[in-house]
């Protein structure tokens, strides 16, 4: 059967948070069968536990939040995002502040963490979610119009399109899709990081956003080209960097996708919307594993296989 996975060994790291800008410890750590991904604000007195669910995302601005009782976790997207992408169900994040560490602003870090503590399977099924009829959200209208569906797909594929009006952006690929039957998210996906305009770093620091952001865990743009020396990994990283942030809200459903997911314009926002209007449709989808491989879909018996030896 394909089997659930959380990690080997408990591992540690530190960082700054993206829009906070404060120091934070971020401990990872193995959870049993059907623990979910749970984080943790260790800092608070008694901790309270925060599990990754739709529901529990109380604050989409520049990142998705979740809350409870009072306490939050925000910036969890590039971290579920690895998750996802390593195919890790269960699993402990003990943080000492409310922001997920942003690192180099993509998730090869938090890749390279998981990688460090070893994956491992356990003895109980997977459980995917598989969507059964199209769901859709939409926003605005004419040029302002941002949409988000899924569809049914015996796998997991995602394209995703954008619109800036920058001379940065534009000169590079604004549509991006990936199949992850045939490819790999560690090589594809995984190093695209996150990006921002000069223009908007006073606004945003003016309401709390932003305050850790620099050339060191962003792609920076002025008003005409990317300040940042390295310049791009990926050829259109602006519009993979949505695939993955994509990857990360959707992994909030709690369970892995089988489902196409395209979207133009999407964000936190409406990637939450659309896992809400899923859920609040039972009849479009619905719970399965496989008893094994050779039932199972492509796409995952590819991250058992080959993501499985961390292409």
């Amino acid at each position: 059967m394909l089997k659930q996975r959380t990690i080997k060994q408990l591992i540690k790291s530190i960082g700054v948070g993206l829009h906070s800008g404060t120091k934070v410890e971020l401990t990872l750590r193995p959870a049993a069968p059907d623990t979910g991904i749970v984080f943790r604000r260790v800092d608070l007195d008694p901790i309270i536990d925060l599990p990754a669910t739709a529901l529990g995302v109380g604050d989409t601005r520049m990142a998705s939040t979740l809350q409870r009782e009072g306490a939050k976790v925000s910036t969890v997207e590039h971290l579920m995002s690895a998750c996802a992408g390593l195919g890790i169900d269960n699993l402990y994040i003990d943080v000492t502040a409310e922001e997920i560490p942003i690192m180099d602003g993509s998730a090869s870090s938090f890749v390279f963490l998981l990688q460090q503590a070893g994956l491992q399977e356990q003895n109980a099924a997977k459980k995917f979610i598989r969507v059964k009829k199209t769901v859709e959200v939409r926003e605005g209208e004419g040029a302002h119009e941002k949409w988000a569906r899924l569809e049914p797909c015996n796998g997991f594929k995602l394209k995703f399109f954008i619109e800036f009006n920058h001379p940065a952006v534009d000169g590079t690929g604004q549509t991006a899709e990936i199949d992850f039957s045939i490819e790999s998210y560690v090589k594809e996906i995984s190093r695209a990081r996150t990006f921002g305009f000069m223009q908007d770093v006073e606004m945003l620091r003016g309401i709390g956003l932003a305050r850790g952001g620099s050339l060191e865990n962003a792609i920076v743009m002025d008003e005409y080209r990317i300040l940042n020396s390295d310049g791009l990994r990926y050829d259109n990283e602006f519009v993979r960097h949505k695939i993955l942030d994509a990857i990360g809200d959707l992994y909030l459903v709690g369970h892995p996708f089988l489902a196409a997911y395209t979207a133009h314009k999407s964000g936190h926002t409406l990637n939450n919307q659309l896992l809400r209007a899923l859920l609040a449709q039972p009849d479009s989808f619905e719970i399965v594993s496989f008893d094994s491989l050779e039932s199972a879909p492509p796409t995952y018996v590819r991250q058992a296989g080959r993501e499985w030896a961390l292409n």
